[in-house]
């Protein structure tokens, strides 16, 4: 598939995979839309701290699918693995909306996070298998554009819905039933399942493919701990712990963030809209100046600029319009600085651990989901969440840049030379 040209190549691998970010953009921020109204009501016995808890919960489950979930797809493909994740995460979702207490509702959260945290990792390798070369940065933060589409979308819904919040989890599940059909039909066998396959005239994949489609190839994350990729993996682990637990720890505490500031809960749910789309934004335009400048430049200085507006975000705003231009640039740095990881992750690795590094850096990086919405959840309980949670984010900021400056452009190994911004 990367040697094909653009016209042979089908655009259902490329909406399909999109769309199945839209659902995992769905979960990004659906438990920050209804957190608010569970606690006000002690609906289900929910109080700051059961909604802490189903939050952490709920990414272990994720942390869980990606670790050793997404692996699956270098050894089984990637179309089985989405297929099941998606009908796994649509199931589970559903049944949130029946729960009847604290302990059901998150029981069935840890559930779908299996499905969901092995979802992106297996859809972004697809993709990169799928681009043309020299298009990782463009074919990575464009796809992930779905996830910010699908939690603006989810943000949109929660001002229309909320407080209903179980019709908000039935949505999220419905969309997700619908997709499957059409994952099933349309999405094509991925490279390494196709590839034997093929005519004697039609055109081979790349020789790292190759590798990755043989069904007897043992990938996995031993791989990771011999030379040259243990200060790499160490360098991108640090840091996508530290742009997760940025990303979900505003989506699942920045309404109740701007609540404590004094901010009305309206407007901290427009906040949350108006961050995702700035989300959308960043994604277009960090992938663009990644490609065309090298991916380390990019998410260094994005990493960086994600601090700063994190920072100025401590300082209460009264004008409306700068609040949410605030809100707005912090939503394009802070977004696609975690999406320019895993861009650089399918860069640095060969295609035979493509999917086993890129559910290395969603697991580890899923740590930090949980430790960012629980430590802002913790302030939250103590009532300091305003301004000390965002002292908390502009710090993330800052060790994620450490981590990145210590991972090389260039990985050699005894297979291949693997240079990140080619």
């Amino acid at each position: 598939m990367p040697t094909m040209s653009s016209a042979r190549r089908s655009q259902w691998p490329v909406w399909l995979c999109w769309l199945a970010m839209v659902l995992d953009g769905f979960d990004l921020v659906v438990l920050g839309t209804v957190i608010p109204t569970l606690i006000k009501t002690g609906e289900l016995g929910f109080d700051a701290v059961g909604a802490t808890f189903a939050a952490t919960i709920s990414l272990v489950g994720v942390g869980l699918g990606a670790l050793f979930i997404a692996p699956l797809s270098d050894k089984f493909g990637r179309r089985r693995l989405l297929i099941a994740c998606v009908a796994g995460f649509s199931v589970f979702t559903i049944a949130v909306a029946f729960a009847p207490n604290v302990a059901v509702f998150s029981a069935m959260r840890l559930l779908a996070g299996l499905g969901l945290g092995a979802c992106l990792p297996a859809a972004l390798a697809y993709m990169n298998d799928y681009a043309p070369s020299g298009t990782a940065g463009k074919s990575t933060t464009r796809t992930m554009t779905g996830y910010h589409v699908g939690a603006v979308a989810t943000a949109l819904l929660a001002i229309i819905i909320v407080p209903n919040w179980r019709l908000m989890f039935i949505i999220g599940g419905v969309a997700g039933l619908v997709l499957l059909p059409f994952l099933w039909a349309k999405l094509p066998e991925s490279l390494p399942e196709a590839a034997p396959a093929r005519a004697g005239g039609a055109p081979k994949p790349a020789a790292g493919v190759a590798r990755s489609a043989n069904p007897a190839a043992k990938n996995g994350f031993r791989d990771l701990l011999q030379k040259p990729y243990p200060v790499v993996a160490l360098g991108i682990g640090v840091a996508s712990f530290m742009g997760l637990l940025l990303v979900y720890g505003l989506n699942t505490w920045l309404p109740q963030l701007m609540a404590a500031a004094g901010y009305p809960v309206s407007t901290g749910l427009t906040l949350l809209l108006v961050l995702n789309l700035g989300a959308v934004a960043g994604l277009f335009l960090a992938g663009v100046l990644a490609d065309k400048h090298g991916t380390k430049k990019i998410v260094l200085l994005w990493f960086g600029l994600s601090a700063v507006f994190l920072a100025i975000l401590s300082v209460k705003i009264q004008n409306e319009f700068l609040l949410n231009a605030a809100v707005f640039v912090t939503g394009i740095f802070v977004f696609s600085s975690q999406v320019l990881v895993y861009a650089w992750v399918s860069q640095l690795f060969p295609p035979r651990l493509r999917g086993t590094a890129l559910g290395f850096a969603a697991g580890v990086g899923r740590l930090g989901a949980i430790v960012g919405p629980a430590v802002t959840g913790t302030l939250v309980a103590a009532n300091i969440a305003y301004p000390a949670g965002f002292y908390v984010f502009a710090a993330a900021g800052v060790l994620a840049v450490v981590a990145l400056v210590l991972v090389p452009h260039e990985v050699k190994n005894s297979e291949e030379t693997v240079t990140a911004d080619h």
